[in-house]
């Protein structure tokens, strides 16, 4: 009772513990918040140097996208035989880890492996989450990677997608993968697939993350995808090239 009387007075004109104790604890939310306001600016100075890197070595980028503990990490290992922290956890990814992947037909890219979405993000986090996703907005591609073995995996493919077009990035090229194949028996699986493309909106291919050799269809439809990509740039590469070129002349 006391130490009420003492909070209220605290209140009241004088300065009691409680007043104290609150102030204190205020100025260390306010500083952990500046903080972490500083590490996700140089996180993103970080990002974007490297991005420029890239740009200037002219490897595309590819981006894993999905719900998250779809496997994304566990994908971005068995392709490149890195040892990226793969955790049955939201967010156990929080900062994009990229790696260079070689594809069919001798092309090389630059893989990230990005936050994992979650269903009815906040709009105070999808904030967040655009600077943690910036490296999308480079992405030649993403692998949109679902867990056909959970029973909501519609929900969470609609999820995904809705997110993207939030975040302006529905444009960019993408290809389904129907993930953990080992987990869902053959019928299962079957009639998974045929509800992910029954619309006739979405093509999909079926892997096992844990599994290099049913990646490989994954590889060649990517591989397939960022060739056709390409070609269709060039046209007007060539064009804003010519236009450069006539100013200078």
């Amino acid at each position: 009772q006391d130490s009420a009387f003492s909070r209220l007075a605290g209140g009241i004109g004088g300065r009691g513990p409680g007043e104290t104790k609150l102030e204190t604890d205020r100025r260390r939310v306010r500083g952990r918040i500046n903080r972490l306001e500083k590490e996700i600016e140089a996180q993103r100075q970080r990002r974007q140097e490297r991005r420029k890197r890239r740009t200037r070595n002219g490897l595309p980028i590819v981006s894993i996208v999905g719900y998250t503990n779809a496997g994304k990490s566990t994908l971005l290992n068995t392709l490149t035989a890195s040892d990226v922290r793969a955790e049955q956890r939201m967010f156990a990814t929080l900062d994009p880890t990229s790696r260079r992947l070689r594809l069919p037909r001798e092309q090389e890219v630059i893989i990230n492996d990005t936050v994992g979405f979650i269903r009815d993000l906040p709009p105070d986090l999808l904030s967040a989450f655009r600077a943690t996703l910036e490296e999308i907005n480079e992405s030649r591609l993403l692998i949109h990677l679902v867990d056909a073995s959970n029973p909501r995996f519609v929900q969470q493919i609609e999820s995904v997608e809705r997110i993207l077009r939030q975040l302006q990035l529905a444009e960019i090229p993408t290809v389904l993968a129907l993930n953990k194949a080992d987990l869902v028996d053959a019928n299962t699986m079957h009639a998974v697939f045929r509800q992910v493309t029954q619309e006739g909106t979405r093509d999909a291919i079926v892997i096992s993350a844990t599994d290099a050799r049913s990646i490989e269809p994954l590889l060649e439809k990517a591989s397939a995808v960022l060739a056709r990509n390409l070609t269709s740039r060039l046209p007007h590469e060539q064009e804003r090239q010519a236009e450069q070129l006539s100013r200078i002349a």
